[in-house]
């Protein structure tokens, strides 16, 4: 599946997140400022392979400045749906994931009033192969879905997890048709609130 994003796209975010190179990856068009698919360099020969998936001085040159302080990965059974997470300010982070094994429908909804995006979403496949990261700034929600049983989901972020301020938006408020109508979920994402009864901060 290609990446897409919700329609609408105004003018000046067409131009937004132009393919961009640095030595070990390039940055592929989202349309949301700020948002960047990176596609990775492999290295592979008989022994097994060899990715790269951060280094912060190629992440400045592209224009996306991170500093990741924590480190997480989660496991999920096909059909497992987690989302949509964020935090909010004074602990919001900016977020680096991607998928070592299995599959995942990434999707993430810009939640920034001044963007030209706000409120439209963006959602990619995400695997190993192609090996890709999807580096996500402040003020979007992060959710996916699991496509394949024992999909492994790795996450960094630039802020220290804080339960005090770790939210999120029900999965089935904001106009995103996922592929599955009734996904596994925790009771806690479940009780999550609609995105139109959420007052953004960002």
């Amino acid at each position: 599946m290609k990446p897409s994003a919700s329609s609408s796209t105004a003018p000046e975010a067409q131009t937004a997140n132009l393919s961009r190179t640095s030595p070990a990856f390039t940055a592929l068009p989202t349309g949301f400022p700020g948002l960047a698919l990176l596609q990775l360099r492999l290295f592979q020969d008989p022994r097994g392979l060899f990715v790269k998936t951060f280094h912060a001085e190629d992440f400045r040159s592209l224009g996306l400045p991170f500093e990741p302080r924590e480190e997480f990965y989660s496991t999920s059974a096909r059909h497992v749906l987690r989302g949509m997470h964020f935090q909010l300010p004074p602990a919001a982070h900016a977020k680096l994931v991607y998928c070592l094994s299995g599959r995942v429908l990434d999707v993430v909804l810009d939640m920034r009033r001044g963007s030209p995006r706000f409120a439209e979403t963006f959602n990619c496949e995400l695997s190993a192969n192609p090996p890709q990261v999807l580096f996500i700034p402040v003020g979007f929600a992060h959710g996916f879905l699991a496509l394949e049983n024992d999909s492994l989901m790795v996450y960094k972020t630039d802020a220290v997890h804080d339960p005090q301020r770790d939210t999120g938006i029900a999965w089935d408020s904001f106009g995103f048709k996922w592929p599955v109508a009734a996904p596994v979920m925790s009771e806690r994402d479940r009780r999550l609130g609609p995105w139109l009864q959420f007052s953004s901060p960002f």
